[in-house]
């Protein structure tokens, strides 16, 4: 790699890692504050546990910018299947809904959830897909998926809580093996919004503190291939239409 591009790296991820910690381990008190909040105030504070990651990836791909057009955008090389595919798994959790301790309509809450997890995801993306992602484009897939990985691993902390090398070890790897699959479809369609799609999905079938267990596992499964199935529909007409172009 080229000084230019460890500088701009290192710009991002120190932004990354300092800011958006504050609020994902709760420095400022921010959760108590949030908690008593209406429900649907979650999509618009959801995005506070990337805000490191926005600001450094904004930052980074304005300098980038400087030295060669980018390849990622919002919408990459489709709008109109970006939008369809973030539309799938949002629409099934309104469907199925989400239990929850607010009593709220459960319905309702699912939707909520969906839309916040989607930001937050989306907030995300904006700096793994859209920005590292970018910056690495031409480096040799092993290594830059593991870089991605690793930084990606990192950034969570998580074995600051949790002191289990299996554990982290595991984590690792799945957000290696993470890095190479949503790397392909950042490859694929150059879309942050597609990206984030396959982000949300994690996030759902894992621990997500907004939803938290208010969503069964078969509900998850039914989430899962649902939207698998759909998005390789989708994705395989996004290649045929890439190839008129």
């Amino acid at each position: 790699m080229k000084n230019s591009q460890i500088l701009r790296i290192i710009v991002f991820y120190i932004i990354a890692i300092s800011l958006s910690n504050l609020f994902r381990f709760d420095i400022l008190g921010w959760d108590s504050i949030l908690d008593k909040l209406p429900a649907f105030t979650l999509i618009l504070f959801s995005p506070l546990g990337a805000i490191g990651v926005i600001i450094g990836a904004l930052i980074s791909i304005n300098l980038l910018k400087k030295k060669r057009k980018t390849n990622m955008s919002i919408w990459g090389t489709s709008k109109k299947l970006s939008v369809l595919m973030s539309l799938i798994p949002i629409i099934l959790m309104l469907i199925i809904g989400v239990t929850n301790s607010k009593d709220i309509n459960n319905h309702y809450f699912g939707l909520i959830g969906a839309v916040a997890t989607f930001v937050y995801c989306f907030a995300e993306e904006i700096g793994w897909r859209g920005y590292l992602e970018d910056e690495l484009w031409e480096i040799k897939p092993l290594i830059k998926y593991s870089l991605i990985g690793f930084l990606w691993y990192f950034w969570h902390l998580s074995f600051i809580k949790d002191f289990s090398i299996l554990s982290n070890l595991l984590s690792l790897g799945i957000l290696i093996l993470g890095s190479w699959g949503i790397g392909q479809v950042a490859m694929k369609t150059k879309s942050i919004i597609a990206c984030t799609c396959f982000h949300l999905l994690v996030n759902i079938m894992m621990f997500n503190p907004i939803i938290k267990d208010g969503i069964t596992g078969s509900s998850k499964l039914i989430i899962l291939f649902a939207s698998i199935g759909f998005w390789i529909f989708v994705l395989r007409i996004w290649g045929k239409q890439d190839k008129l172009v």
